[in-house]
């Protein structure tokens, strides 16, 4: 749980998706009945109830993950420490005026909202294990990811600054015991060409001409614009008439923001398209760029899309390459709908590392399954459909080109210095930042409430953590 590893807002908010659990009781029976000052960062406090929280936020993340951790006065410290690190990294965010945009806020949300999404099953779970809304989510939690995302980039800062030369990496690797090089497992290296099947333009135009009558209702007919949105809107912000709570413009969808801002009070827009479906969006009150807004979303089908138009286009692309000698990166680059890979030629990478070098037997199922069948470097897969981790896309198709393949084998420099460099990075990055960290607490003021231990690992000699 050391500073470089804590997800602070998955942890917050994995507590809404469980039961009651052993975590729980375990972490509660550490808790007392009157909260204390365990520490205080120049004008920060942290209370015992605030590492009790991060601990039990902490162990039923591991239980969402398929772990299983047990509490212990390790953990306990550790997670007090980390606290006071992240403080810490605040207070010299401020010496250096370390800030971060608003915009970066909002895609960085994003993108760990759509982590949650997936973890929940679907944006409904999610929104119903909150009953709120996803803007509502958002914006309780925003100004605790601007401080994560300030903290990260002070580290980043100073991580950047750590480089590793070729002998170090050598004489890291030259220490490793013969007996105790490792295997390394069969890796590849994957391109993909992804198209999104478009909707029919039945299920659209179905879907667009109910937001239509909908809106003639409102308009024409005198309905109430709650009772509309309460008994047809496909929002979860039916259950609220609608109620978009205030929010800046630069948090909602763009095609949404600029209807609404176009609005005076009261006003009603035409129908509106985003990426959800088809939107009636009445403006209540604006003050600045913020907007409080009512709506009524009516969905496109997912089911009706046309299927045969996108594997007829990603059928006429491999045969581009294969036939006609059109290169696979330049065709992703200017065909395929993946924003996270196309601009980079179709290369597929580890999310959590940025290599392009994959375990086979740690690939997702779908693309597991296309691997298997591609024998040779530069063979293509026929197109296959799978769900993409984006959760406003229920279905796509692709095709997927072999890059690169490297059997199972006993790890060397000449084969994988790449990856015996990251880690003896990472090694010398743990040990620098760990200083780093212990020279940042002689700037910042810190006090500790309680006695900590002098080894961690005698913890369970001592008495349990009752404060």
């Amino acid at each position: 749980m050391n500073i470089l590893s804590r997800v602070i807002f998955i942890s917050l908010l994995c507590i809404l998706f469980t039961d009651s659990t052993q975590a729980q009781a375990q972490a509660q029976s550490q808790q007392q009945t009157t909260d204390k000052i365990v520490a205080i960062v120049n004008d920060r406090i942290i209370l015992k109830s605030d590492v009790d929280e991060e601990i039990l936020n902490y162990m039923r993340q591991s239980e969402m993950d398929g772990q299983t951790v047990e509490f212990s006065k390790e953990i306990w410290y550790s997670a007090l420490q980390s606290m006071v690190d992240s403080y810490v990294l605040l207070e010299k965010a401020k010496l250096d005026s370390v800030e971060v945009s608003d915009d970066m806020v909002t895609r960085n949300m994003d993108q760990r909202i759509s982590q949650l999404v997936r973890q929940a099953g679907s944006e409904s779970a999610l929104e119903e294990a909150f009953g709120q809304s996803l803007v509502q989510i958002r914006a309780e939690f925003r100004e605790q990811f601007r401080e994560q995302m300030i903290a990260q980039s002070v580290q980043q800062r100073k991580m950047s600054t750590i480089t590793i030369t070729r002998p170090e990496v050598e004489e890291f690797f030259n220490q490793i015991p013969e007996e105790s090089i490792p295997t390394i497992p069969e890796q590849i290296s994957l391109s993909q060409i992804v198209i999104i099947p478009k909707p029919l333009e039945d299920a659209k135009n179905e879907a667009f001409e109910k937001a239509q009558a909908l809106r003639d209702s409102v308009t024409t007919h005198g309905k109430d614009f709650e009772e509309m949105a309460r008994l047809y809107s496909e929002d979860v912000s039916a259950r609220n008439g609608g109620l978009i709570p205030m929010m800046s413009l630069d948090e909602l969808v763009s095609s949404y923001s600029a209807a609404a801002a176009a609005l005076q009070p009261g006003g009603i827009s035409q129908v509106v398209e985003t990426r959800f479906g088809f939107h009636v969006i009445r403006l209540n009150r604006r003050s600045g760029d913020n907007i409080e807004t009512n709506h009524i979303l009516i969905k496109i089908d997912e089911e009706l899309v046309d299927e045969e138009s996108a594997i007829e286009k990603l059928n006429a692309i491999r045969d581009s390459v294969l036939i006609h000698d059109k290169n696979f990166a330049d065709m992703a680059r200017l065909y395929s709908e993946d924003e996270d890979s196309n601009v980079f030629g179709g290369r597929i990478v580890n999310p959590q590392t940025g290599r392009r070098l994959l375990q086979i037997e740690q690939l997702e199922p779908a693309l597991y399954r296309i691997a298997l069948l591609l024998d040779e470097e530069g063979q293509i897969s026929e197109p296959r459909a799978y769900n993409p981790q984006d959760p406003t896309i229920s279905r796509a198709f692709r095709i997927v080109r072999l890059d690169r393949h490297i059997p199972e084998h006993r790890a060397n420099l000449s084969q994988d210095y790449d990856q015996i460099r990251d880690f003896a990075l990472q090694q010398k990055t743990s040990r620098i930042m760990g200083q780093w960290i212990d020279d940042l607490r002689e700037e910042v003021y810190v006090e500790f409430k309680i006695p900590l231990p002098n080894d961690v690992d005698s913890l369970n000699e001592q008495e349990p953590v009752t404060l």
